[in-house]
């Protein structure tokens, strides 16, 4: 049987009835996929466009950072039973555990008088834009499944990330650039299943530039610059891709050959467009001092925040960017024997965070992006093995949120007396996830894809949004 050459408008025909028909909810920022496959315009009017997530691995002590705890001051030292759940897994009864003091001051700052601790002098002169949010808890007393939980709202089931869902739910506002950018992951602790698109699309997974333990430095999209004369690399692409359309003929709706060859006609699209775009040195030497890119302690996460400001202003939906020394299980703030520690990552983050922040509000973007910085969970009050550093502590610490609507210089819950426990407006990690979904427009309990016989979301069957926090 002869078939009809397959042009490359023939091959988008083809893909129009796969592939094609999800993208066009990323061509189209204002329509959403609904449960039923039908399009629709978003739930609400949106505060947000984009996200950028800044990923502090390991956990940063709640309070030594921002949430003040006089009591720990008053009762240092003092033997404590904390039978709390890092205990009883362990055997233990939490008996006999040294109440441990912050070790950097605390002072409340700017007109809002929201407490910061000087582990963070650059962030502290910012709060008045930030919802700090004193009262997280989440699932997970393990690095793995609380950053699984973290990403995914899941502790060890392969489920969609949470760029994954923001992508499917809004796409991208650029088409020659990736939607989810994941900057220097850490191949530990989930690896690429927190920025995988588990049974969503594979076309809606991250992309990741690097990973951890790599050189800021040397950090690109790869594989993008076409060593070729560009009428033949032309030549040679539509090639490859009527080939790819011909085997789509043979198996119409292959949804990973589909996005295999998406990702090659938006590799295509990125030769012209993404070199520039995160290229350091056509930023001013103010901004470059900014940010920090050249001081020894700060130059390689200072890159990497302003690469985000880059992608973020150029239209990619969500950005995470990760702070991880290397690339093992061991997170950089997992600090269970050395507090002093904290100070060396907060030297290499605390600028450049603080620029991030001050640069978008400089550019009229803080409005429209949230910025979300926070870890997989937090630290307890006392000290592990009476020692001197401080265990994992997931049921209650702070994260905190700027821009997209959220309001500023704010407050969110309260821990206990010690910091331990969330126990006032407590937020889970799923109503954090709900709520950032709210500010981009999204209906938590709307945004669903049938598998496997039934509906999934990012916050599974639970998730409140938490009004108080938004403006």
């Amino acid at each position: 049987m002869n078939h009809a050459p397959l042009t490359r408008r023939r091959l988008l025909h083809h893909l129009a009835c796969g592939f094609g028909g999800l993208a066009l909810a990323g061509l189209t920022s204002s329509l959403l996929p609904a449960s039923d496959g039908t399009l629709t315009t978003l739930h609400h009017p949106a505060k947000a466009k984009r996200v950028i997530f800044l990923f502090m691995a390991g956990g940063v002590s709640q309070v030594d950072s921002f949430d003040w705890k006089p009591e720990l001051v008053k009762q240092d030292g003092r033997m404590i039973d904390f039978a709390d759940e890092r205990a009883i897994q362990r055997g233990g009864t939490g008996a006999n555990r040294r109440v441990m003091k912050p070790l950097w001051e605390f002072k409340q700052r700017g007109q809002s008088g929201l407490w910061a601790s000087e582990l963070f002098p650059n962030i502290a002169k910012h709060m008045d834009d930030l919802c700090v949010i004193r009262s997280l808890h989440t699932e997970g007393v393990s690095h793995g499944p609380a950053t699984l939980f973290l990403h995914t709202g899941a502790t060890n089931f392969q489920r969609p990330s949470m760029g994954s869902w923001l992508l499917y739910g809004l796409g991208s506002e650029n088409s020659n650039l990736p939607g989810f950018v994941s900057i220097g992951p850490s191949l530990g602790n989930g690896g690429p299943r927190n920025y995988g698109s588990a049974f969503l699309p594979a076309v809606y997974q991250g992309t990741a530039i690097g990973r951890a333990g790599m050189p800021a430095r040397e950090l690109a999209f790869g594989n993008i610059t076409p060593g070729r004369p560009p009428a033949l690399a032309r030549q040679e692409f539509d090639l490859q891709q009527a080939l790819n359309g011909a085997q789509l003929q043979h198996a119409p709706g292959e949804q990973e050959m589909e996005a295999l060859v998406s990702s090659y006609e938006l590799g295509w699209r990125m030769q012209t467009q993404a070199p520039s775009v995160v290229d350091s040195t056509r930023e001013s030497q103010s901004t470059r001092d900014l940010y920090g890119i050249d001081k020894k302690q700060t130059d390689d996460f200072a890159r990497k925040c302003l690469m985000a400001r880059q992608l973020s202003e150029a239209g990619v939906r969500f950005v995470q960017v990760n702070y991880n020394v290397n690339s093992s299980s061991n997170p950089a703030w997992d600090q269970h024997s050395d507090m002093p520690r904290h100070a060396d990552h907060a030297a290499a983050t605390d600028q450049p965070v603080a620029a991030l922040l001050a640069d978008l509000k400089a550019r009229g973007l803080l409005d429209d992006t949230i910025v979300w910085w926070g870890s997989e969970f937090g630290r307890t009050p006392y000290a592990e093995n009476n020692g001197s550093g401080r265990d994992h502590n997931p049921s209650g610490f702070t994260m905190w949120v700027a821009g997209g609507g959220f309001k500023r210089g704010y407050a969110h819950g309260a821990t206990d007396e010690f910091g331990h426990y969330a126990v006032e407006d407590k937020v889970h990690m799923h109503d954090l996830h709900a709520t950032l979904l709210y500010q981009l427009g999204i209906d938590h309990e709307r945004l669903t894809f049938r598998h496997a016989g039934r509906d999934y979301r990012l916050t599974d069957v639970s998730g409140q949004v938490v009004h108080e926090m938004l403006s």
